[in-house]
């Protein structure tokens, strides 16, 4: 008998719950963490999710004929659990705009969730939004049109609200889950900004009718293979074509209200507080930032996972340096530092989690300015040449020198093009110079970059 695909035609698969959240960028993470989050929250048949892709449609493609309904796979130490996950009660690629628009103009879509990566929100080294030719298109298609379909995240927010503020569908609540320092604040930013331009009364609706909540996530979520694939096959008995896996450690903390509701989050694990900052600052420097060196350090020297590169005592070691240098700049202390840096070792030394350092790398451009800068500002500021965040740099610029991982950035040019310098010192210098022209002119900070990466570089 051959093996059924995954739908809610099958027996016992869960009903979809009605569409009260609108998710923009569904992939594996938002699958493993938000709606996880949602899907056991105890009201959760009350919050069904709208999940609408990037640019690539492939898991709109793969979901929707499974009606949102996906198999996730916790890989604990002692083997995997296998979860329905329900939460997904639409699924459609971003070409849907009309879909899209739709759940926005109705007053019972209360929240709206984002993970589209750092590079998504086109905010500019100023603090302000990128006027890029894609933001130009979007902005002249919003002003000609409201209701036509655009391409940046700005623009793809703004067009939900314009429709929202016609239809006087009330207020909402945005949400953004990227590993952004005050992400809300970021969003907030860009939309209201565009706004401006495409429609100056839209400012104060905004500032009236929408909650821009920061929040930090936490959940290592590799790629799906074949073999997931396979492994659900002949332990559920039915073909999902994306599951998705997962470490069992997860965290997420929000600050932000919720005027029109949220599901109750708060009962399965999650925290509400005032301010996220301090969390979001200790995980994107210790886990984010010593991501970022592992996937340029630990590919150049042949790895190709996480696990891999952490398991190599040079590795750790540069990590372990890194996370000196930044624990004393952390608001968080003592035990919720410490216990979170053991916590990472073992959650990167997990060898069933094969998160992959190609899906780490790409980006760089928009994650060294908030993963690693901060550190080495503050260790100079303080009159110490941080040798750790000079070897996670040091790695970055042979990445962009073609060692290691692809370079996969939509804004890697002008740091390869200061990094083909034939020499080193002037190549180090101009990548730093294009990341802060401060640090680009410090003779030590630019002496333990070039030393790094003379002992790193392949022979």
């Amino acid at each position: 008998m051959s093996t059924p695909s995954l739908s809610r035609s099958l027996p016992g698969a869960p009903p979809a719950p009605p569409v009260r959240i609108v998710h923009v960028g569904v992939g594996n993470f938002a699958r493993s963490h938000q709606a996880w989050y949602t899907w056991h929250a105890p009201d959760s048949a009350e919050w069904g999710i709208a999940g609408f892709t990037g640019r690539r449609p492939g898991a709109a493609q793969a979901l929707a004929p499974q009606d949102g309904l996906y198999t996730l796979i916790t890989r604990a130490a002692d083997g995997d659990r296998f979860e329905l996950i329900g939460s997904l009660a639409e699924v459609h690629p971003a070409a849907d705009h009309e879909v899209y628009l739709g759940h926005l103009a109705a007053a019972t879509t209360a929240l709206v969730t984002v993970t589209v990566t750092e590079a998504g929100y086109l905010l500019g080294p100023d603090g302000h939004l990128r006027s890029t030719d894609q933001v130009t298109s979007d902005l002249d298609g919003l002003r000609a049109d409201p209701r036509r379909p655009v391409d940046t995240l700005p623009a793809k927010l703004l067009a939900g609200l314009l429709v929202r503020r016609a239809a006087g569908a009330g207020a909402v609540t945005i949400i953004s889950c990227d590993n952004l320092p005050h992400n809300g604040g970021v969003a907030q930013t860009v939309v209201t900004e565009l706004a401006e331009r495409v429609d100056a009364s839209m400012v104060g609706w905004i500032r009236a009718h929408v909650d821009f909540a920061s929040s930090m996530v936490d959940r290592i979520t590799p790629a799906t293979t074949d073999a997931d694939r396979q492994l659900v096959a002949g332990h559920e008995h039915y073909h999902d074509a994306a599951p998705v896996a997962t470490e069992p450690f997860s965290e997420w903390v929000i600050a932000g209200r919720f005027r029109a509701g949220r599901p109750a989050w708060e009962q399965v694990g999650v925290r509400i507080v005032d301010d996220v900052a301090p969390y979001e600052q200790r995980k994107l420097t210790l886990l984010n930032g010593s991501h970022s060196l592992l996937a340029y350090a630990g590919s150049i020297r042949g790895h190709s996972s996480i696990d891999e590169a952490i398991a190599d005592e040079t590795c750790r070691g540069w990590v372990e340096q890194f996370w000196n240098e930044a624990q004393p700049h952390l608001v968080l202390t003592g035990a919720q530092v410490s216990d979170y840096r053991e916590a990472l070792l073992q959650r990167f030394a997990n060898p069933r989690i094969r998160h992959q350092l190609s899906q780490i790398a790409p980006d760089g451009s928009t994650k060294i300015p908030v993963r690693i800068l901060p550190t080495a500002r503050a260790e100079r500021a303080a009159g110490r040449v941080p040798t750790g965040c000079a070897t996670v740099l040091a790695a970055w610029m042979l990445h962009l020198r073609g060692h290691g991982a692809p370079v996969n950035d939509a804004g890697a040019e002008p740091f390869r093009d200061a990094a083909a310098a034939s020499d080193l010192r002037e190549a180090v210098g101009g990548v730093l110079d294009r990341l802060d022209p401060e640090l680009g002119g410090d003779a030590a900070l630019v002496g333990a970059v070039v030393e790094q990466a003379t002992a790193l570089a392949p022979r």
